[in-house]
């Protein structure tokens, strides 16, 4: 096989970005699964407390949710509009378009975040605490790194089979 048979080989650097890839895969499901431990005592989901942060500091409209978090519009609405049902936010007039309401939170959305972060802060220092800082800055750099290469490669008009 390989060479020999004309299969495409890959490089030690691409071997090491496949081992990267099947890592961050797991750590995802591991991260929802906190995500949605940390948010549960506020009777959220990882997804609904992903869309309460989104407007905390300023309304959004759900494409810019969407476009922010890389998913589609249609999911990022499904969570949206649940969170209108709950009072946990409320949509807006956008003076910017005015089909696209803007997503603002309400005081009890606020509440539901506030004690979600509080949790969060908690996890995240009992965590960091059995890290070492410096690796989880490398790790966060390489990790932004490879973020910006395949939005590059999906802005590019080549395949990346090419």
């Amino acid at each position: 096989m390989g060479a020999a048979t004309g299969e495409i080989e890959r490089t030690p650097a691409a071997n090491t970005l496949s081992w990267l890839v099947v890592q961050v895969m797991q750590l995802n499901g591991l991260l929802t699964a906190a995500g949605d431990a940390l948010a549960a005592p506020a009777g959220q989901t990882s997804a609904r407390w992903q869309v309460l942060a989104a407007v905390e500091d300023a309304p959004l409209s759900v494409a810019q949710i969407a476009r922010a978090m890389n998913l589609t519009r249609q999911s990022v609405q499904r969570v949206a509009d649940l969170l209108v049902e709950e009072g946990l936010t409320a949509y807006q007039d956008n003076p910017a378009h005015a089909r696209a309401k803007l997503l603002r939170l309400t005081p009890k959305g606020r509440k539901a975040l506030g004690t979600i972060q509080s949790g969060q802060k908690k996890w995240a220092n009992a965590l960091a605490a059995r890290m070492d800082e410096g690796q989880l800055r490398a790790a966060s750099a390489v990790l932004a790194q490879l973020r910006q290469a395949l939005m590059a490669q999906e802005a590019s008009p080549e395949s990346p089979q090419e």
